[in-house]
């Protein structure tokens, strides 16, 4: 993944998303054929997460890559909204819960 992905597909959809809704809701999914993130795309990340830190409800990450699951575990706690993780075998499982209108 690289900083230009983020700057070409992720900022956008985030940005406009944002523009029309108060707070907003994110299915990010990790596959594991995933090899990794240039720098500039980590510092694009947490930009884009930072910056819009209180506007975030609910975002699921579906992920088999141990070091993401470990991370997210070990920082998840500073996203104010609710953050869940699901094996790939979950993505069904996943959707639901990051669209359902109940915690």
């Amino acid at each position: 993944m690289t900083r230009k992905d983020y700057d070409d597909i992720l900022v956008p959809a985030v940005t406009a998303a944002l523009r029309g809704h108060e707070k907003v809701r994110l299915y990010y999914e990790v596959t594991p054929k995933f090899s990794g993130m240039e720098a500039g795309a980590m510092w694009e990340d947490f930009q884009v997460g930072m910056g819009h830190l209180t506007r975030w409800e609910r975002v699921a990450v579906v992920t088999d890559v141990e070091w993401i699951r470990h991370t997210i575990n070990a920082f998840g706690f500073l996203l104010p909204g609710k953050l869940r993780i699901f094996a790939c075998s979950e993505t069904g499982a996943a959707r639901e819960w990051v669209i359902a209108s109940k915690t």
